[in-house]
């Protein structure tokens, strides 16, 4: 069999570790690269690009959805210094920072700018807290252990129900377009009109590496929001390590078209890290991978070539069914794309393989498809999966810098990290920063991994699911949550979104899934205005799930792996509830407990809920 041909990518590092076994179970792998020099602070590298290549974009968004709106590098700096000024001139610091309501945008770009020559910390908070949110209590609570001074929204209008309910009165409210009724505001302009002093320069020689740059709220999915402390080590010291996995970044600047929300790690921190690191130029698209909002996304891609491109696995999922039809959106992605990256969730192979496929017949060749692992309170990066065989669930071995300590946890290894990109902890939380790390320093993440091959530990590791998902049947067998749900989903494609394994304490492993509705109403040849309820009910939809659980449970080998009742959902997962991250990223756990009873439905006998699907042979 011909081996595979990909697209010639120079990827760095020896990306090898050193690998430790302790007689308590604990295996530790330590990169054998040292990390390289990196600036004290991520606004260096604007500093550094204004002066080097002034006229390149740094940025840039389409204009109520028509052409593009680019702004330069030392148009970023020149606003950025006046930004600044203002802010200090407000006497903003990390205990009054700046809390940002908004979306993508390039006000929010240069606010960040700003702050980051202030030494002001910015506090991206999800737009969903705002908008999609009926009570606000988790913008409420994260405006309270922030305590801003200063909150920018992008719009008055979209952003004053969430304003009225959640800022404090004392809070200066600014407002990118709009107007806000019975509240004083400050246009965005006002900002950029402030005329920038001495005092810019003599702050920004105060901020240091260990100068907190942002605050990250994680989704709070099963407990209230926490608000990660980003320093400018972090961010640049992580910069550093994907900078010497990816030398590739270094030859050109990169482009990069990205909707990642930018109050997420992923968005936030890595792709907005490497614009500024490499001083490449970032396309903001209004896009999102949902069916309903995935046309902008590429239409924009149609348009500008990305030279490296990031998504989430659901992403992926979209623009690979519209890639196999459009022939303009495929020779403009694979023009020049030198590799993609997924994060967030597992890539399902099926998808790999179909984004494989495409590549080779238009271009007789594959381009790379890279991952790893990491996490918030890493910023983000810590493993990296680069080697000339990567394939779904695949982490790889730990960056340059740091060090992993895989902990056995019942019949799981957690990964835990150490490094120069971890945070120092939560913000105005000592007792959850206490509870984070364990006796050695190392931080303790949640998730768990396997070897790529147990007889060789520096092929890396895969990934095994959370330790805190997986649970008993009342057999005591464990059902091993992360390789089922991902199967769930591969095996349900195009027609599942995605799925929450149930079972704990029962004798049966069980399903409830979150269909993608539009494919399955296309399949029920459904009118738009047919209900949820009528499209999931049209005897073509039952079929194919009825046959998904069939396959489900023929394909398992033994209890914890033969999904025995199935039940499609027809309410989407709730944001308020924490059912769902504003990434689309499902929690088990919250939806487990907010729809109890439909898992006892799931469960009873004889059956009370016709919805449910039971596998013919094992009736």
């Amino acid at each position: 069999m011909t081996a595979p041909r990909y697209r010639p990518v120079r990827f760095g590092g020896s990306l090898a570790a050193h690998i430790e076994r302790r007689a308590d179970g604990c295996i530790v792998m330590r990169s054998t690269e040292p990390l390289g020099e990196y600036p004290a602070r991520l606004s260096d590298r604007l500093l550094h690009w204004a002066q080097v290549a002034p006229d390149r974009t740094v940025v840039a968004r389409r204009v109520e959805g028509g052409d593009w709106h680019r702004v330069s590098y030392a148009q970023a700096h020149a606003a950025a210094r006046s930004i600044a000024q203002a802010l200090i001139d407000r006497g903003l610091s990390a205990e009054r920072p700046v809390a940002v309501l908004s979306e993508n945008s390039i006000d929010h770009f240069l606010l960040m700018l700003g702050c980051y020559l202030a030494g002001v910390p910015i506090v991206p908070v999800s737009p969903a807290y705002s908008l999609l949110s009926q009570d606000h209590g988790k913008l409420r609570h994260i405006l309270g252990v922030a305590t801003p001074g200063l909150v920018f929204a992008s719009h008055g209008g979209a952003y004053a129900k969430a304003i009225a309910a959640a800022v404090d009165p004392s809070a200066e409210v600014v407002l990118g377009r709009g107007e806000l009724a019975g509240r004083a505001f400050t246009p965005f302009g006002a900002l950029l009109a402030t005329e920038a002093t001495a005092a810019v320069d003599r702050r920004h020689a105060e901020v240091g590496p260990d100068t907190v740059a942002k605050l990250l709220f994680t989704s709070g999915s099963t407990k209230l929001p926490k608000g990660v402390i980003n320093t400018h080590r972090m961010l640049c010291s992580n910069q550093q390590a994907i900078a010497q996995c990816f030398p590739v970044l270094t030859e050109e600047p990169p482009v990069l078209v990205d909707w990642l929300p930018w109050n997420h790690t992923f968005g936030g921190n890595h792709n907005t890290g490497i614009v500024l690191y490499h001083g490449g130029t970032l396309y903001i698209d209004d896009g999102k991978p949902v069916p309903q909002a995935i046309g902008e996304t590429l239409r924009n891609l149609r348009e500008i070539a990305p030279t490296v491109y990031f998504n989430v696995p659901k992403g992926f999922e979209e623009i690979a069914k519209a890639l196999e039809t459009d022939t303009a959106l495929r020779r403009t992605f694979f023009s020049r794309v030198k590799f993609c990256f997924f994060a967030g969730a597992g890539l399902s192979q099926p998808v790999w393989d179909r984004l494989d496929a495409v590549a080779e017949r238009e271009f007789g060749e594959r381009t790379r498809m890279i991952t790893g692992l990491g996490m918030t309170e890493t910023a983000p990066f810590g493993l990296c999966a680069n080697g000339d065989e990567v394939k779904s669930g695949y982490l790889g071995l730990p960056a340059p810098g740091w060090t992993i300590k895989l902990v056995p946890q019942g019949d799981k290894l957690e990964c835990r990290y150490l490094g120069p990109s971890l945070t120092p902890g939560y913000w105005r939380n000592p007792q959850q920063t206490a509870d984070a790390y364990d006796e050695e320093g190392y931080f303790r993440s949640g998730d768990a991994v396997l070897p790529i091959d147990p007889a060789d530990w520096h092929k890396g590791v895969r990934f095994d699911g959370r330790t805190a998902e997986d649970f008993k049947l009342a057999t005591g067998t464990f059902v091993n949550v992360g390789p089922l749900r991902a199967r769930v989903i591969a095996e349900g494609a195009p027609y599942v979104q995605d799925a929450v394994v149930t079972g704990l304490d029962r004798d049966e492993v069980g399903v409830l899934v979150f269909p993608r509705l539009d494919d399955c109403r296309d399949l029920a040849r459904a009118a738009a205005t047919a209900s949820p309820a009528e499209v999931l009910n049209a005897a073509p939809v039952r079929e194919f799930f009825q046959g998904l659980v069939d396959r489900l449970w023929a394909g398992g080998s033994g209890s914890a792996s033969r999904v025995a009742r199935l039940r499609v959902l027809e309410e989407p997962p709730s944001i308020d509830k924490g059912e769902v991250t504003d990434k689309g990223s499902i929690n088990q756990r919250a939806v487990l407990d907010c729809r109890a009873a439909l898992v006892d439905a799931l469960y009873a006998e004889p059956p009370v809920d016709p919805a449910v699907l039971r596998p013919r042979d094992a009736r």
